[in-house]
């Protein structure tokens, strides 16, 4: 599907970031082609109904005005929809003539359509106030047909153009991935990273687009982490590259890059695969199967069994329910499941295999037997397997749950990383050796738990969900790690400090994100939510307003939530551009770069703000900031104004002397010419002897 692997290549379809408004109308496609598309069938299901309306052929003359606008605002809806179709076609040569082809079907048939719902070429009025329409209904259903058919090849053919769009936009950002990695200079760094920032929003933008499209809440819940991912990687991409410019021959310091790189391009592979349908690694071993889908497949198998005793084998029974018992190991094998849970849970398990072999048993007479008896016997057997699963479950919650809340609370003050912090400043190597070891069982604690809740989640999404948990502390703790290490080689390096604060902010904000998870899978478990809903991994801009008790919020759309997270992005992405400036200053206590790093930081706090992370935490709070950041602004202001005007002084003294110097040069030479040269010598030399006198 790659179209260009050159940054700002132009393959079809391809998004070019130095347009603003390309990229506008580019990322718009698929919502403009899909909000025609809901316009368009409600009103042709309109003109079927009106039509058919109690199968008669004499309409009133309000049944038929009411015929007529519906075909008119259908041809009207079409042709918006055609002029979307050919500007896709006109930017996407490879597809134009398919597009083009079904423009003009939509095009015509739009046309029929409004032609045989016009009242005027109808007969005139009868005696009785009605006429009789002469149209052909089998043309109408014909046009009708052909409008659906054709709307649908062109939603097809730009779905391959968006598809495009996204793999073109990848591509371009695996591309400058590669050149920020071998490249050696700070200032070089500078440049390229800019471009990165650029191609990340856009490829952010579009994405979201996508996402926001997405009907399978599995794909859209994959595609959200994956984005996450991306978003908080770009920051730390930044500061761990930093670092090792300043410090390339710390063998901790590439080890921290190069575990931002590989997670960013293993995300950025996971989009395509979602946008493209086409996992190469897909799930379908035992191992991959969570203890609720086990659970769920197994009780509806059994469900079926009620009506076909021989809708399943015998063998297929047993073998659900061992692989259900295998992943409970997951809780019974734990170290930090307690006594009295491992000892419930094995008692609930070999309840469960004794209540399933008795189904099996009576499930074999009811295939010979066939009586009413036999019936009722296989009823209230499958109640008794679901009653003893829904108890292995409900333990297996609770597990579950009490060790992710237990874990939460003893590490809710982040001590641990407070210590690297400490240790890392004080270049205390034996001290980070002692913490490092601590964070690493904290880790595996984490891990686990994750691990063991994705089997009690109780949705797909909340199972893709943990997993991306389990793997962010997996990734985040290691390279907290590395990154305590390269301060502590290098305590007084800024740079090493700040990188090592923006994973400890990362492991913070996934805590975080897990005591929001554990609440969503309480509120599944007890049926106060469904399937379907925001998932955590996403962007949160307005989750801010669940502090607010006096005002009812309304919750934006989700093109406002994608608006206010591009803005967030890039804001976040200046600050890091001011950072990268301020680094430049040798003189730390200079009021210019005070001021301008206050506001860097203070952008950074406003772009956590956007993301429902930080500080900021209420309306309040944000109106606090923003006059905050306006007396900073002024300050700033006033101290760039201060040293303008030392400049302008400066300037204006230079000026002046050189004038002096102008004049005195030229009343000199007039001297000399009226004195001749060997009075001014013989007075010059005069001069000089006095002077030693």
């Amino acid at each position: 599907m790659a179209t260009s692997t050159a940054p700002g290549g132009g393959g079809a379809g391809a998004v070019h970031s130095s347009n603003a408004s390309g990229l506008a109308f580019d990322s718009g496609l698929e919502i403009r082609t899909r909000s025609v598309e809901q316009t368009l069938l409600p009103l042709v299901s309109q003109i079927t109904t009106l039509i058919n309306h109690k199968d008669n052929t004499k309409k009133s003359d309000k049944t038929l005005q009411a015929i007529q606008r519906v075909g008119q605002a259908v041809n009207l809806a079409v042709g918006r929809f055609v002029k979307v179709g050919e500007a896709i076609a006109n930017e996407n040569w490879d597809l134009k003539e398919e597009i083009s082809i079904a423009c003009i079907e939509a095009k015509q048939a739009g046309e029929t359509i409004a032609s045989l719902t016009d009242v005027t070429k109808w007969n005139h009025l009868e005696s009785d106030g009605q006429v009789t329409i002469l149209t052909d209904k089998t043309g109408v259903v014909q046009a009708a047909r052909l409008l659906l058919s054709s709307v649908t090849k062109v939603l097809l053919l730009a779905d391959q153009v968006v598809i495009k769009q996204i793999v073109t936009s990848r591509n371009k950002v695996l591309a400058t991935m590669e050149r920020l990695e071998r490249v050696n200079s700070f200032q070089e760094f500078v440049q390229i990273f800019s471009q990165f920032g650029n191609e990340m929003v856009e490829f952010a933008y579009l994405t979201g687009d996508r996402q926001n499209d997405l009907k399978d809440e599995k794909k859209k819940a994959r595609m959200a982490v994956a984005r996450a991912v991306l978003e908080k990687g770009t920051m730390m991409l930044l500061t761990a590259s930093k670092t090792c410019l300043r410090h390339p021959s710390c063998e901790s310091a590439h080890k921290n890059k190069e575990g931002v790189f590989d997670r960013m391009r293993a995300a950025l592979e996971k989009v395509i695969e979602i946008v493209t349908d086409c996992r190469l690694n897909r799930d379908t071993d035992s191992s991959s199967v969570s203890i609720f889908t086990g659970i769920k497949e197994l009780k509806l198998n059994m469900e079926a069994l009620r009506e076909n005793v021989y809708f399943e084998s015998k063998e297929n029974l047993s073998a659900a329910l061992e692989v259900i018992l295998e992943r409970v190991e997951d809780f019974t094998d734990s170290a930090y499941t307690s006594h009295e849970h491992r000892e419930r849970i094995l008692e609930l398990s070999a309840q469960a295999r004794t209540e399933v072999q008795q189904f099996i048993s009576v499930w074999m007479q009811a295939q010979s037997r066939k009586t009413k008896s036999a019936a009722e016997e296989l009823e209230l057997t499958v109640l008794k397997v679901s009653h003893s699963l829904d108890e292995l479950r409900k333990e297996l919650h609770c597990t579950a749950m009490q060790l992710a809340a237990d874990l939460l609370k003893f590490h809710a003050d982040h001590v641990v990383l407070k210590a690297l912090k400490v240790t890392g400043v004080e270049g205390n190597l034996e001290a980070l050796a002692e913490y490092a070891c601590k964070l690493s069982e904290q880790k595996e604690q984490l891990v686990e738990t994750c691990r063991l809740l994705r089997h009690v989640s109780g949705t797909e999404p909340l199972e893709i969900t943990c997993m991306h948990a389990e793997e962010t502390f997996q990734v985040t703790g290691q390279q907290i790690i590395s990154a305590a290490e390269t301060l502590t080689l290098h305590p007084s390096s800024k740079i090493a400090k700040e990188n090592l604060d923006v994973f400890c902010e990362a492991w913070e904000s996934q805590i975080s994100d897990l005591a929001t998870l554990l609440r969503e899978i309480s509120d599944v478990f007890e049926g106060r939510r469904g399937e379907k809903y925001d998932h955590l991994s996403l962007p949160k801009p307005m989750k801010n307003n669940a502090n607010l008790k006096s005002v009812k919020s309304d919750k934006p759309d989700s093109e406002e939530q994608a608006k206010i997270a591009k803005l967030g992005l890039k804001l976040g992405l200046l600050s890091s551009d001011a950072d990268c400036e301020i680094e430049k200053w040798e003189d730390d206590d200079n009021e210019i770069v005070r001021h301008g790093r206050n506001m860097s930081r203070m952008a950074y706090s406003l772009y956590l703000f956007t993301r429902g992370e930080g500080p900021l935490k209420t309306s309040q709070d944000l109106i606090h900031f923003l006059e905050v950041f306006a007396t900073e602004g002024l300050k700033l202001t006033s101290s760039i104004q201060s040293f303008s005007k030392q400049v302008d002084k400066c300037v204006t003294k230079i000026r002046s002397m050189m004038t002096l110097v102008v004049q005195l040069l030229s009343l000199c030479y007039k001297l000399l010419k009226k004195m001749g040269n060997d009075r001014w010598v013989s007075a010059t030399n005069k001069d000089a002897m006095d002077g030693q006198t």
